[in-house]
């Protein structure tokens, strides 16, 4: 299994992962355009793509569903609640193909199967992935809310891990958000800290964790050096850290 992330922040999500039986985008927040020299650039083809799996309605993540569908031929899939939000909106105009999953369901494709996780993150029906080609389980957790029951159980049974450190504790109270908007990044509903995310990856390292790709920083309140130094603090100075980048593609990473 390869995977690579073409970007990650609040300016734009998409993340792309290829086993022996398929190549799927997760999520459209960055434009046909960039989503097909990015993965140019790590000898890819975006019109290889078998399909588009969206994590939730917003912005971010969704907001270009429609023209990956329509401009590279593309199947999107979305949760029923999510296509109805991101419907309403109008943003995303007609799709070329479209199929639904419910939250908790498992996608399979060959031997991959996708298994899609419900989180407590404020969009409308948001879902996390691992994707398991029967060697190898790759977890994409970002948007996560909190730190919910089963996150911790679960990234321990992970090989490799995008998975959000989105703010730094100290940036983020002394920063100039405004208070309703730190509360709500804290909050149950929003992201989860570069402490939390290491602690999440300590005892996963030690088991059977290869590498972790950390992703969704705050353009504000987070900075890939304070993330990757806030890890290897809890963490220590072995395991395997790289982020994925707000502003291009990342390493092409391998299970």
């Amino acid at each position: 299994m390869k995977a690579v992330s073409l970007q990650s922040g609040s300016n734009g999500n998409c993340i792309y992962v290829e086993t022996d039986d398929v190549r799927i985008l997760f999520d459209a927040g960055i434009s046909g355009i960039q989503a097909e020299r990015r993965l140019k650039e790590v000898g890819r083809d975006i019109r290889d793509v078998d399909c588009v799996i969206i994590s939730h309605d917003h912005w971010d993540h969704a907001r270009c569903a429609g023209i990956f569908s329509r401009k590279y031929r593309l199947n999107v899939w979305m949760t029923p609640k999510t296509y109805s939000k991101v419907n309403s909106t109008g943003s995303c105009g007609l799709f070329h193909e479209l199929s639904h999953f419910g939250a908790g369901e498992i996608l399979r494709f060959g031997n991959t199967s996708v298994i899609t996780i419900p989180t407590p993150h404020d969009g409308v029906d948001g879902v996390a992935f691992i994707v398991d080609d029967s060697l190898s389980r790759l977890g994409i957790l970002t948007d996560l809310g909190h730190v919910f029951d089963g996150l911790p159980e679960l990234i321990m049974t992970l090989d490799g891990v995008f998975l959000e450190s989105n703010y730094d504790v100290s940036k983020l109270e002394n920063g100039p958000y405004p208070a309703f908007l730190k509360n709500r990044i804290k909050g149950k509903s929003g992201h989860i800290s570069n402490i939390e995310a290491a602690d999440l990856l300590t005892p996963a390292f030690r088991k059977k964790l290869k590498w972790a790709c950390l992703a969704h920083l705050s353009q504000q309140n987070n900075d890939p050096r304070t993330a990757i130094d806030t890890h290897r603090k809890i963490i220590g100075g072995s395991a395997e850290l790289s982020v994925a980048s707000r502003y291009g593609v990342s390493s092409l990473l391998s299970l």
